[in-house]
């Protein structure tokens, strides 16, 4: 059997978590080859079981002559790194790429469906501007408005007259994403007519949302959101059928009514068989604030609801953004206040940006990747 060589120095031994085993493989260099498994895209199924690791080495060929020592290499990489007890000899499994299921969006590292339990809560004005703050930390950054039925993103970004343009991709026709503040998205409002209704039957909905992920030219991206419809619906479990979704961000306002539809949309993702981690709550219209007037607070809607629900649901809160005129403006305006760094709303939304990256990258540190739900047909 061929020996490989594993890129290693001897090192402080550490958890035994998915984002530490992927750091563990990187050591390993594919013959023939200057690339790592992992960027190679071949470590997949990554699963942690207390002290077990077990995950599938996708390789080109059935019959490929270094499937052996690269198994070997995997193994002893993860015992180096991550220490002489870690259960991982015999649980790697070998397949050949036509056995694996090819990812919808490989370049995409992070995909987070923002949703809120019911209606007029905001939820399109802060995906937007969640977007642009994520971009402007320097994040390759993308948005599909997934709410179909009333499409806001366009007006948003003040390209409602603009149409994407097709593009050939790998011997396949993609649509072009439009690209304003830093941010590259698409919406189901660029093909239809602005004064329309959108009267579709749930199964057309669900094809028009697989239609913007599958066909989008998203390229590699950091973070890729979703602006999801208000409650649970045919939409939300299309997204969660057609990709892996990473977390979920739940917008709410301070009153009681709102907060109760929280609940129902916390549990919608933590359900059994769905499994998608909420990276926390962002309270909006927390209250009202003058723009003449940057200290004073009204508290038009209750005081600190989602606050207080975010604690009694041990979720974190992500911030709170209070009403101010400024915001309605932009979004009419197709001008978002959190591409001004000087505004007040500018700095809430690179604070609930800069909470939201760390609040994903410990989900990636300790939790195992999301899969996709699978439906079961009797």
């Amino acid at each position: 059997m061929r020996k490989i060589h594993i890129k290693m120095t001897e090192i402080p031994r550490k958890l035994i978590v998915p984002k530490n085993i992927t750091d563990a493989l990187r050591n390993v260099i594919f013959p023939g080859s200057n690339q790592d498994v992992i960027s190679l895209d071949m470590a997949q199924e990554i699963r942690v079981a207390g002290k077990k690791v077990t995950f599938s080495l996708v390789f080109q060929r059935s019959d490929d002559p270094n499937m052996a020592a690269v198994i070997a290499a995997c193994e002893e990489a993860i015992l180096t790194h991550l220490g002489s007890d870690v259960e991982i000899k015999g649980n790697i499994t070998a397949k050949a790429i036509h056995q694996m299921e090819r990812p919808i969006l490989p370049g995409v590292k992070n995909l987070i469906a923002i949703a809120s339990g019911k209606g007029g809560v905001g939820k399109s004005t802060v995906s937007v501007n969640l977007a642009i703050a994520l971009a402007k930390t320097g994040a390759k950054v993308g948005l599909i408005d997934a709410d179909i039925f009333g499409p806001s993103i366009p007006k948003m970004f003040g390209v409602e007259d603009v149409k994407p343009a097709g593009v050939r991709v790998d011997g396949k026709e993609r649509i072009q994403p439009i690209s304003k503040f830093g941010v590259n998205f698409l919406s189901i409002g660029f093909f239809v007519a602005t004064e329309d209704a959108v009267i579709w039957r749930g199964p057309m909905a669900s094809n028009a949302l697989k239609q913007l992920i599958t066909d989008g030219n998203w390229g590699t991206l950091d973070y890729l959101l979703f602006d999801l419809p208000p409650g649970t619906s045919d939409i939300h479990l299309t997204l969660v059928q057609t990709v892996p979704i990473s977390g979920a961000v739940i917008v709410t306002t301070p009153q009681d009514v709102a907060l109760a539809d929280v609940i129902r949309g916390v549990n919608m993702f933590k359900g059994k068989g769905v499994d998608v981690p909420v990276l926390g709550l962002i309270e909006n219209m927390a209250w009202f604030t003058p723009e003449e007037l940057p200290e004073n607070k009204y508290y038009i809607f209750g005081r600190d609801g989602g606050l207080k629900l975010a604690e009694r649901l041990e979720l974190p809160l992500l911030g709170q953004i209070p009403i101010v005129q400024g915001i309605r403006e932009g979004g009419d305006s197709g001008n978002p206040v959190a591409w001004d760094d000087n505004s007040i709303t500018g700095k809430v939304f690179a604070e609930i940006a800069s909470n939201l990256i760390r609040e994903s990258d410990a989900r990636n540190v300790n939790l195992n990747p999301t899969k996709k739900v699978k439906v079961s047909r009797k």
